[in-house]
């Protein structure tokens, strides 16, 4: 059993908690992820590590309640326990030789962007970001990216904070700013990292993307998270989760992504019944 130290939401759907697990936080790195279990006959999620503290033995994961699991997930009280976490699994961040890097998070892809951004920044390299939501209302982590970066560009699709219109839009002004970059990297929802994969490519600079499909055991045995990348056959647990964004068929993983679709909406909305039954 795994305990939850604190938990903090961060707009109205989505929450941090720090979770006591203290043999993944001496291990885990900028890129990688866990899987839990909120009990016994949960199901197995994965969440990228937000952030992690060797010395107290803390991992921190931030989730946006989208199912079943992730509203139970919400239920777990601050000192209740989950029954697994495990990892970190998955391939760090690669950092070596990377002096300037401009990071693209999108959404809840933020709580992901983070952790890469702050490792970045403490090697050293020139880091700029550009972040991505749909209003100001729910915006996340803006001044630990501040704090991060030397450069911060928020963009909300409806102009209500920052600059109006999607990442894309501040990434292009970056790029025709800055023709320096060693890398860009995209995480977020998949059509946003298409699109700035295809907005990098037009200006010739690296490009990866962390893919985050469907998974279950995160060993690469069950073959859910597989994904094609220039044509080749990739597990993201095990290979990746981050791959060249230019070779990457954003298309094919958005079809698979939506396989479990209305199963989901119905777990979900049983989950919610539940808890509101328990309630009255």
């Amino acid at each position: 059993m795994y305990k939850i130290v604190t938990r903090r939401p961060l707009n109205p759907a989505v929450t941090m908690i720090e979770v006591e697990a203290p043999y993944v936080a001496r291990k885990a790195q900028p890129g990688q992820f866990i899987i839990l279990r909120v009990d016994e006959n949960g199901e197995r999620i994965p969440f990228t590590i937000s952030d992690s503290d060797p010395v107290k033995g803390t991992v921190s994961v931030i989730f946006q309640v989208v199912g079943a699991s992730t509203e139970k997930l919400n239920h777990v009280p601050e000192g209740g326990y989950i029954h697994d976490f495990v990892g970190p699994l998955g391939r760090p961040t690669e950092t070596e030789g990377i002096k300037k890097v401009c990071i693209v998070g999108g959404g809840v892809g933020n709580a992901i962007a983070y952790p890469v951004a702050k490792k970045f920044h403490e090697l050293g390299a020139e880091v700029h970001c550009v972040i991505g939501f749909k209003t100001k209302d729910i915006i996340i982590l803006e001044e630990e990216f501040a704090a991060a970066s030397d450069r911060l560009v928020i963009m909300t699709d409806d102009g209500s904070y920052g600059l109006h219109g999607n990442v894309t839009v501040g990434l292009e002004q970056l790029l025709q700013e800055n023709d320096d970059y060693d890398e860009v990297i995209t995480i977020g929802p998949m059509i946003m990292m298409k699109f700035v994969s295809l907005m990098t490519k037009k200006y010739g600079v690296k490009t990866v993307a962390s893919m985050a499909p469907i998974m279950i055991d995160g060993t690469g045995m069950c073959g859910g998270c597989r994904v094609s990348v220039g044509g080749e056959t990739k597990f993201a647990c095990v290979d990746g989760p981050e791959f060249d964004g230019h070779l990457i068929d954003y298309d094919e993983a958005m079809d698979r992504s939506r396989t479990y679709f209305d199963f989901e909406r119905k777990a979900y909305d049983d989950a919610c019944n539940l808890f509101k039954m328990e309630v009255k």
